[in-house]
C-alpha cells in the first residue's frame, strides 16, 4: 500500500492571512515530497474560504515547481464546471508543465452551494451524467481530431492543444461511493477513489466489495488502482485524540452546510450548523469519530490501516484539510513518514525477499530436475 496526502489552502475566519495559506500549503506539500509520499492531491472549489482552489491545475503547476518526485493530483475536477476543450487542454498543459507529474481526478462534485452558483442550481445528483460525458470527450480530444455531438455540450472538429506529456494520457481516477459509479469507472479504464466519510470502519468493507465486483465484471480491463481517503491526525500519546476528534466535529457541521445548502455563508465562510441539523448524527459521537477516523497514535495509525490494506486498497489518502492547527498537520505527517510508512515499506521488502527466494528456488528445482532427466535420457537411447 502507497500513501498519498490532500492539501488545500484554507481560511476559517478573516483573521486567517492568504499569504499563510499558502505558505502552509507549500510547507506541506515540501515536507510529503521529501517523505516519500506517492500522490499530493488537490480540489477544485469556489467562493468558499475553507477550501480555496479555483482551479487546480494552477496550484499543481505551483507545487511541481517546488516539489522532486511527488505526483500531483486533481481531487477532484467538478465534471459540470467545466467543458471538454478547456478541459482537455488545460490538463494537458498542466502535464506538461509538471513534468508529466499530473493525476487526473475527477467527480461529479459535492456542495449544492456550489451547483447553485457554479451550474445553474442543477442538482448535484445530476453531475454524474456530466461526468459520464466529459470524460469519454476528453479522452477523444487527447487522441486527436474530434467533434462532439451530446447531451450536456456539442461542438464542431476540434482537438486538445497540447496534447499530455504522458501518452496516452495522465492517470484518470473517479471518485464515486455509488456502485453505478464504480462499475462506469473501471469500464472506462479508471482508477477509484473514494471515501467513507465518517461512516463506521464496515464502510470501508462495503467500498472494497463495491470496487471488487466492478472488477469482477470487467474482465478485459486491467485492475485499475483503488484510492481511499480519511480524515488524518497522528499524535504522540493516545489522550490527544480530543483536539482532532473537536476540529473534525466542527467542520463537519460546516460541510453539511456546504452539503444541503442549509446555512449560511458570509463572504466566503460557511457557518458550522446546529448539530441537531446534521445527517447521521451518530457519526458526530466523539467516540465514533475517534475510531472511524485515522486518529491514533503511530501503533493505533498501523492497525487501523491494515482494515484498508486488506479491502484491496493500494493507495491511503491522509486528509489534513479540516481546519485541523497548522502545527497539527506538520506533526501528523512527520510521524507518519518517520514512524507508520516504515512499517508497510518494510514488511513490502520482506515480501520482496521472500518472492525472490522463492523463485530462485524454484529455478534450482527446475535445474535439478533437467539434469537429473538427461542422463537417463541419454541411456535409454543408447539402449
Amino acid at each position: 500500500m502507497k500513501f498519498s496526502v490532500s492539501l488545500s489552502m484554507e481560511r476559517f475566519s478573516p483573521q486567517d492571512t492568504m499569504s499563510d495559506a499558502v505558505r502552509n500549503m507549500l510547507h506541506l506539500a515540501r515536507i510529503a515530497d521529501e517523505g516519500g509520499f506517492e500522490t499530493l492531491w488537490t480540489a477544485e472549489h469556489h467562493t468558499i474560504e475553507c477550501t480555496i482552489s479555483p482551479n487546480p491545475f494552477i496550484t499543481l503547476t505551483w507545487l511541481s515547481q517546488h516539489t522532486e518526485q511527488i505526483r500531483l493530483g486533481t481531487a477532484t475536477i467538478v465534471a459540470p464546471y467545466w467543458s471538454p476543450i478547456r478541459l482537455a487542454g488545460e490538463a494537458a498543459m498542466c502535464d506538461h508543465l509538471t513534468g508529466g507529474r499530473l493525476e487526473f481526478g475527477i467527480a461529479r462534485g459535492a456542495y449544492q452551494y456550489e451547483f447553485d452558483r457554479m451550474a445553474g442550481g442543477i442538482p448535484q445528483q445530476e453531475g454524474v451524467a456530466y461526468m459520464k460525458e466529459l470524460v469519454p470527450a476528453v479522452k477523444k480530444l487527447w487522441e486527436g481530431d474530434y467533434a462532439h455531438e451530446g447531451h450536456y455540450w456539442k461542438f464542431p472538429l476540434a482537438t486538445s492543444v497540447p496534447k499530455p506529456l504522458q501518452q496516452p494520457h495522465p492517470p484518470i481516477w473517479v471518485a464515486t461511493r455509488d456502485p453505478g459509479s464504480f462499475d462506469w469507472a473501471v469500464g472506462v479504464g479508471a482508477n477509484i477513489l473514494s471515501t467513507p466519510l465518517a461512516a463506521p470502519v464496515s464502510e470501508v468493507a462495503v467500498l472494497g466489495e463495491k470496487f471488487r465486483k466492478a472488477v469482477a465484471d470487467h474482465p478485459e480491463r486491467p485492475r485499475p488502482r483503488f484510492m481511499m481517503l480519511r480524515r488524518t491526525c497522528v499524535y504522540d500519546r493516545p489522550q490527544d485524540w480530543e483536539v482532532a476528534v473537536r476540529h473534525s466535529v466542527d467542520f463537519g457541521r460546516t460541510f453539511e452546510n456546504l452539503m444541503q445548502n442549509i446555512g449560511s455563508v458570509t463572504n466566503g465562510f460557511p457557518e458550522a450548523v446546529p448539530y441537531e441539523a446534521v445527517v447521521g448524527r451518530a457519526n458526530y459521537d466523539p467516540a465514533s469519530i475517534r475510531e472511524n477516523l485515522m486518529f491514533g497514535t503511530p501503533d493505533e495509525i498501523v492497525r487501523k490501516l491494515e482494515v484498508y490494506e486488506a479491502q484491496g486498497v493500494d493507495q491511503f489518502c491522509l486528509g489534513l484539510s479540516f481546519n485541523l492547527p497548522f502545527e497539527l498537520q506538520v506533526k501528523t505527517l512527520r510521524l507518519f513518514i518517520d514512524e507508520v510508512m516504515p512499517h508497510f515499506a518494510a514488511r513490502e521488502a520482506r515480501r520482496a525477499q521472500e518472492a525472490q527466494e522463492a523463485q530462485a528456488s524454484q529455478t534450482a528445482q527446475a535445474t535439478h530436475s533437467h539434469a537429473a532427466e538427461r542422463p537417463a535420457a541419454l541411456a535409454s537411447a543408447g539402449r
